[in-house]
């Protein structure tokens, strides 16, 4: 007997008892429905880390000036300014691992455009923040150089700002006051979206560091050359644990710190952090995955308890086909050509059920969800394989059925 006259006997007989075909496929239908939204939903997560790593930027080390120490209470890291611009020329220069190092003064302040006014962030840059940061420019330009050592009172808007003052309007050379400090805008800055923290990382502004220090922020910065923060991108490859040790080396001989002294600057290796975000969700899509597929396995002890029913009913069936020349292996594969489309009848139609439940789980919970063709064939091959696996002993019980006793079968 062929497949395929296997495959047409495997459906007539599913078609005879509609009601019990569907209740057992609803096992296999919901298992890989489940399968197939859970990993969408743990895909959706690691894409989400994945996207804050690249906003973030990769391969990097965040500078923070030290505690300042006051009746013996320590007041916290960014308490004293101990970090200086000249600090990150030196790190960039000095030391061979580091691609790029770029100082930040970070302000706050209203922001004025003709009629309209918002309050955001602002951060005093140098042209290095681009690169260390991941930062495109979406329109218009970036700093020229006479900006950097002139002052310019120029500015680059991030895309929250640029829709909470212009509205759908073109930003570029339009006049804005941060601090009663009039600013030309010549660019807009991409998207970013939220940070690990949940901020927004596009309502923001960026000027030139020497503007920020010398008009906004006032004359202890300008006379100090302070900075708030230095951010360190690591050359790819280069090893995070050496170039951070030649970091802290460097910036203690530069604040001239004597062996045992704490340091004073905190250091922090954001790429390890952003790591272990991302394999802890990675951990947490797989295991959504493994619970999930527990369904798969009560649908496959669905289909092995059918399948057994339908032996012992069609017991004298089976006799009399091996009565007219019907081999065991003939009816072995007729009974797991039904196992197998019983399971993947419940798979197709579990696809189509994960994938409208993914969309709906996106729609109303706003979660952001992946959907993965990889993850639709594993639930599908899955779905296949339990069908054979649950399917093969009452399809073997079958085959295994004396002729002349089957035919007594009441």
């Amino acid at each position: 007997m062929t497949w395929m006259a296997s495959i047409r006997i495997a459906l007539r007989a599913l078609r005879v008892n509609k009601l019990r075909s569907t209740l057992t496929m609803l096992g296999i239908i919901i298992g890989v429905a489940a399968v197939i939204t859970m990993i969408a939903i743990g895909s959706g997560a690691q894409a989400r880390v994945e996207e804050q790593i690249q906003g973030l930027g990769t391969n990097l080390i965040m500078l923070l000036p030290g505690s300042v120490t006051s009746g013996g209470v320590r007041m916290g890291a960014g308490s004293r300014s101990t970090l200086a611009e000249e600090d990150a020329y030196a790190i960039q220069r000095e030391i061979a691992e580091v691609q790029a190092a770029a100082p930040q003064l970070r302000g706050a302040g209203q922001v004025v455009a003709a009629s309209n006014n918002w309050s955001t962030v602002f951060y005093g840059v140098t042209p290095e923040y681009f690169e260390v940061r991941n930062w495109v420019i979406a329109s218009g330009k970036g700093f020229e150089p006479t900006d950097l050592t002139g002052a310019g009172k120029v500015a680059l808007l991030g895309e929250t700002v640029v829709r909470n003052l212009f509205g759908d309007g073109d930003p570029i050379g339009q006049v804005i006051r941060i601090r009663k400090v009039p600013f030309t805008v010549i660019g807009t800055l991409e998207r970013k979206g939220q940070s690990l923290m949940g901020q927004d990382q596009d309502d923001v502004i960026l000027m030139p560091i020497s503007t920020a220090r010398n008009r906004v922020l006032g004359e202890a910065h300008a006379k100090q050359r302070s900075v708030g923060a230095i951010f360190v991108k690591v050359r790819d490859g280069a090893d995070m644990t050496a170039a951070e040790n030649q970091i802290r080396s460097l910036l203690r001989q530069r604040h001239r710190l004597q062996q045992g002294q704490d340091d004073d600057f905190t250091l922090r290796n954001l790429a390890e952090v952003l790591a272990a975000r991302e394999e802890s969700s990675r951990i947490m899509a797989l295991l959504l995955a493994a619970v999930a597929s527990v369904s798969l396995l009560v649908g496959g002890i669905g289909i092995m308890n059918i399948m057994l029913v339908s032996v012992t009913e069609r017991t004298r069936e089976i006799g009399l086909r091996m009565a007219v020349g019907a081999r065991a292996r003939d009816i072995l594969s007729q009974f797991l050509v039904e196992a197998v489309t019983l399971a993947l009848i419940g798979g197709l139609l579990g696809i189509l059920l994960g994938i409208a439940g993914s969309v709906a789980i996106a729609y109303v919970a706003q979660w952001r969800v992946e959907l993965r063709p990889d993850a639709v064939l594993l639930a599908v091959g899955f779905a296949a394989a339990i069908g054979v696996f649950f399917g093969f002993y009452p399809a073997r019980k079958a085959s295994r059925l004396l002729p002349i006793e089957a035919l007594r079968y009441e």
